[in-house]
């Protein structure tokens, strides 16, 4: 991987972690901007080493025929580690207080900013460019949805009480 390439990498992560981490500190959330950019970095970074250990260890195997079989390659393991590490992240931003559950989206978020994260250190730009352009419209404009569902809900609920008072 050439350097400038490693660079756009790690850039377009901040980019796209900003993006979602923007939504989530506009809205006072338990995460924010900053940690939004540095779970997306770390994930890409972490795609980016697993990318050189492959490339590194194919080199070798070139190399040194006679040795390929010793050679063992594991494409997902390092990966595997950092969605499963994310989720021990995303605990810590969920709430529970007084019969409610708060911080679920944002869990969500650190968790797909990661797996987003991922899509860039490995180079997939269109599904990366994709999916933080989803997420973002996800948390802006169906959110919007979610708060005219739930003042429709209160709506009939305040009917209902006055119907049964009557």
């Amino acid at each position: 991987m050439e350097k400038y390439e490693v660079i756009i990498r790690f850039a377009f992560a901040v980019l796209v972690g900003g993006l979602i981490g923007y939504e989530r500190e506009h809205h006072n959330r338990p995460a924010g901007f900053i940690t939004h950019i540095l779970v997306c970095v770390g994930a890409a970074i972490t795609s980016m080493i697993q990318l050189h250990l492959v490339q590194d260890s194919l080199k070798l195997m070139l190399m040194y025929p006679e040795l390929a079989n010793t050679f063992k390659v594991d494409t997902g393991r390092i990966i595997a580690q950092v969605i499963s590490g994310v989720g021990f992240l995303g605990a810590g931003s969920i709430i529970h207080e007084k019969g409610s559950v708060k911080g679920l989206t944002t869990a969500a978020t650190l968790w797909v900013v990661a797996c987003i994260g991922i899509g860039v250190g490995l180079g997939y730009y269109f599904l990366s460019i994709v999916s933080a352009i989803g997420v973002y419209c996800v948390l802006v404009v169906l959110k919007r949805v979610k708060f005219k569902i739930q003042d429709k809900r209160v709506e009939t609920d305040e009917n209902s009480k006055i119907d049964m008072s009557n």
